[in-house]
């Protein structure tokens, strides 16, 4: 086939999706390429999906006929989780041309140059999963205001309703060395703010390091790579996507309270807080060490933003239990809830669990929880209703309001101005609006004025 000159991306699903289509699609732009909006309808789309819920199924579905909508000859190439899990799914979609797993996505441009369909299906590239062993680093680029940066990939933890093993493999990184290395690259496009992000991110290192000669002992690397990163120049602010509870340990939690440039937020999955739902869901922690690693933070941290993953009606989950819940995140001291319904993946085992729960039932409590979300959001917001924070500026889809977010991620808004965005500035936080963020008020000026609100 001949090469194809314009590429369009969409990316569904996490920031670790996000980090792989920015680098996928560079690879492109070497190869002479032009990127094109996606309803631009190019020559070659490229759809970077996701699975972890039935809902996102759905969404990847209607985003692959979008794509052959915006242009009939685009060669149509499905690539992510979706992809991994459902490649024959995938392949009987009209007008889709090739489908790659995770051990193939990155050599794409290899599989267009050789692509041939047969009998009009489309072309699936699907390697064992549990093969995949290399790493392919990644960072996102094109927002100037932040990147995200990926920093370890797969997860050998084996939760009772998670896909992502099977989709993306066992755990695995890169070195210290190659992460500080882009952070640099990153720096050096202007970019002030970096999300770390990856499966298990704090599994980076995979936990091989020996303390003090003992090789009984091991500890993550991740405080390692916290530690290096917040002595890149240029980089203002890292940020921390989300890190599990049993291994944000005391150390890195006493270092970001200190650090240059980590910011104090934390998001930290908890999924239920019934300890037999934990227990049903493997999860590797009970609610008295997540209470624990909230207070220590609180203690070390007192302005920090602490985000929360919680997953309602998962198999088991009686009203007794789910009060439990309830009742357990009501008393902790949190910033605001991620709330996840439950949905049954198969090929987990979740799947075969006794005790489901009605879908009216799972919506009911995933609406208590997230006015629950909603009230603490606004506890937080007000202690700082009249501080003066640092706002890294940002655009936003009001064309006469510009927003931003504060290091403890508080996120404001205000009236356009010139030179403010990609700039760290004073703000005045006044007070809460409708859309639950804070009007505020700029109280000084960039150094160099970029023109670029």
């Amino acid at each position: 086939m001949s090469t194809p000159k314009t590429v369009s991306f969409y990316t569904l699903g996490c920031k670790l999706n996000y980090s792989e289509t920015s680098s996928i699609g560079r690879s492109f732009e070497n190869k002479g390429y032009a990127v094109v909006p996606f309803e631009q309808g190019a020559d070659v789309t490229v759809i970077n999906t996701c699975s972890v819920t039935d809902f996102a199924d759905k969404k990847n579905r209607k985003f692959i006929r979008k794509a052959r909508a915006f242009n009939q000859n685009s060669v149509i190439v499905v690539i992510g989780c979706y992809a991994q899990l459902k490649p024959e799914e995938i392949s009987n979609i009209e007008g889709v041309d090739l489908v790659l797993g995770a051990g193939e996505k990155f050599k794409i441009l290899n599989y267009i140059d050789n692509l041939t369909k047969q009998n009009g299906k489309a072309s699936i590239h699907i390697g064992e999963i549990k093969e995949i062993n290399n790493f392919e680093d990644a960072y996102s680029f094109g927002d100037r205001t932040r990147s995200f940066l990926k920093v370890q990939d797969g997860c050998n933890y084996l939760c009772t309703y998670c896909t992502i093993p099977k989709a993306r493999g066992k755990s695995r990184s890169g070195t210290i060395e190659e992460v500080v290395n882009n952070a640099k690259k990153i720096a050096r496009m202007g970019v002030k703010e970096i999300v770390l992000t990856g499966v298990n991110i704090g599994d980076f290192g995979n936990s091989t390091d020996i303390i003090e000669g003992n090789a009984d002992r091991t500890r993550s690397m991740f405080i390692d790579l916290v530690k290096a990163l917040d002595q890149v120049d240029g980089i203002e602010r890292f940020r921390i996507s989300s890190i599990e509870p049993n291994l944000i340990t005391d150390e890195v939690i006493n270092f970001i309270a200190r650090a240059k440039r980590f910011v104090p937020h934390f998001h930290i999955p908890l999924q239920s807080g019934s300890d037999t739902i934990l227990k049903l869901m493997k999860r590797r922690y009970r609610t008295n060490l997540y209470s624990d690693k909230i207070d220590f933070i609180r203690e070390k941290i007192p302005h920090a933003s602490i985000g929360v993953d919680v997953i309602i009606g998962f198999p088991g989950e009686t009203n007794e239990l789910f009060k439990e819940t309830l009742d357990y995140i009501n008393g902790l001291d949190v910033s605001y809830l991620h709330v996840f319904t439950y949905s049954e993946r198969q090929n987990t085992p979740a799947f075969d669990m006794e005790g489901k729960v009605p879908m009216d039932r799972r919506r009911e409590r995933n609406t208590i929880l997230t006015q629950l979300s909603l009230k603490k959001q606004r506890h937080f917001y007000n202690q700082f209703i009249g501080q003066t924070r640092k706002v890294l500026v940002e655009k936003s889809n009001n064309q006469s309001k510009l927003t931003g977010f504060t290091d403890n991620y508080l996120k404001v808004e205000f009236p356009v101005e010139a030179g403010l965005r990609n700039e760290i500035i004073d703000m005045k936080l006044t007070e809460i609006n409708d859309q639950y963020h804070i009007d505020a008020q700029p109280l000084s000026k960039p150094k160099k004025s970029m023109n670029l609100a």
